[in-house]
């Protein structure tokens, strides 16, 4: 049975980069696999961006309110049409495996899809993202996939003490803010610092959320 994977980490902990490698890892062995991520995540718009400098075109966004299934089969059956024609053996080539970035954007109900693509489709399924947002708060697609995924695993990175880092500060003009949405995509004004306990609670003031 195929699986589906979560791996998660602070802000800056690789996951982009994780992503990209894992595809290049399947097409090095002469597989396919499609790429996403959620239409909300519009810093590189169509792209997956690593912090190394490698950018890659995903197959499809998925947007809010649209089956990821859905939007997986249809990429998935193009990508059958297009190999018919190809002098291969074995028949048309089929994907070895969906790879999601920033999944922690996505619903419940898009994280079940990509469940479903796992055990029904016969799919390995690996999302990336991050557990909590800047104010410790789970996100509602990492909430699903920590409570389904069948494999969990943390991509690590360190906080600016050397400590592991686990939080993530949002800061704006220069200085962290624990108010605000949930989702504020990087822009001129707003970048984030990956923290650990102690200095996330530091800043805050001795809060969490």
């Amino acid at each position: 049975m195929a699986k589906l994977y979560f791996r998660y980490g602070a802000m800056n902990s690789g996951k982009s980069t994780a992503l990209l490698q894992a595809a290049y890892n399947y097409e090095e062995r002469g597989q396919r696999v499609l790429l996403a991520k959620p239409a909300i995540d519009t810093k590189g718009a169509s792209q997956i961006e690593s912090r190394l400098g490698m950018t890659r075109e995903v197959d499809f966004l998925i947007g809010a309110g649209e089956s990821a299934r859905a939007l997986f089969q249809a990429q998935r059956d193009r990508l059958r049409r297009s190999t018919e024609d190809e002098l291969i053996p074995t028949g048309p080539v089929d994907v070895a495996c969906l790879l999601v970035d920033e999944a922690q954007f996505l619903s419940a109900e898009q994280i079940d899809d990509l469940f479903r693509i796992a055990v029904l489709d016969g799919i390995p399924v690996m999302a990336y993202g991050i557990r909590n947002d800047f104010l410790t708060h789970a996100f509602p697609g990492s909430a699903r996939l920590l409570a389904i995924a069948h494999t969990l695993e943390e991509l690590k990175t360190i906080c600016r003490c050397g400590r592991k880092a686990v939080f993530n500060g949002r800061i704006v003009d220069g200085r962290f803010v624990f108010d605000g949405d949930q989702v504020a995509i990087d822009g001129a004004a707003v970048t984030y610092e990956s923290l650990c306990g102690d200095c996330y609670l530091r800043e805050s003031g001795g809060v969490l959320g």
